[in-house]
C-alpha cells in the first residue's frame, strides 16, 4: 500500500504545481463560442463567427486554420463612401481579460472549400493561433449551420467575394434571358 500512497502524493503535488502556474493570473485565453454559416451555393465561401475571451495579458490572433478546408482568411466588413466592402485582416487584438468578437457586419472568417465529411458531421475543427507562448494554438470545433434562410447568407451573398479570391477565374456572365 505504501507505493500507492507515494504515487498518489506525487500526483497531488504535480496537480498543485500546475494549478499554481495560473494562481492569481485569472482566466486563461480561450475560444468560448463559434459557428460557421455555409455559403448560399457550393461555390460561395462559408462565413465564421466566434468569441475569444482574453487571458491575463493582451495578445493578438494572427491566424485561424482548418485542415479540412481549402483556405481560411480573417476579414473585416467596413463602410467606405457608402459601400460595404471587406478587407483582409492580418491580426486582431484580444485585450487582457477582455474579448474579441467576430460577428456579422464586422470581423469574420471567410472559409473556402470545407470538406464534405466535416459538413456532414456538422463541425469543422479549427486552430486559432495567437502571439503568446510561441504562437499558442487553441483548437476549437466550429458548429456548421446551413445557409438557407439566414441573414448572414443574404448579407454575404451580395458582396463580391470573387474579386477577393487569389488567382480565381472570373465567372462568365449569364447569357440566359
Amino acid at each position: 500500500m505504501k507505493p500507492f500512497a507515494i504515487l498518489a502524493l506525487a500526483a497531488t503535488a504535480l496537480t498543485l504545481t500546475a494549478c499554481e502556474e495560473n494562481l492569481g493570473k485569472g482566466q486563461p485565453l480561450n475560444v468560448v463560442s463559434g459557428h460557421i454559416v455555409m455559403g448560399a451555393t457550393d461555390d460561395r465561401p462559408a462565413v465564421g463567427y466566434f468569441k475569444v475571451e482574453g487571458g491575463p495579458v493582451p495578445v493578438e490572433l494572427v491566424a485561424v486554420t482548418a485542415e479540412l478546408a481549402q483556405r481560411v482568411e480573417m476579414h473585416e466588413s467596413v463602410k467606405e463612401n457608402g459601400v460595404v466592402t471587406m478587407k483582409p485582416l492580418a491580426r486582431a487584438s484580444v485585450p487582457a481579460k477582455g474579448e474579441l468578437v467576430f460577428k456579422q457586419g464586422g470581423k469574420h472568417l471567410m472559409i473556402w472549400g470545407i470538406n464534405g465529411a466535416a459538413v456532414r458531421a456538422g463541425k469543422l475543427p479549427m486552430a486559432f493561433v495567437f502571439t503568446n507562448n510561441n504562437n499558442e494554438r487553441i483548437l476549437f470545433d466550429m458548429v456548421i449551420k446551413p445557409a438557407e434562410g439566414t441573414a448572414a447568407a443574404a448579407d454575404h451573398g451580395a458582396m463580391d467575394h470573387g474579386a477577393m479570391e487569389k488567382g480565381a477565374e472570373k465567372a462568365a456572365p449569364d447569357t440566359k434571358k
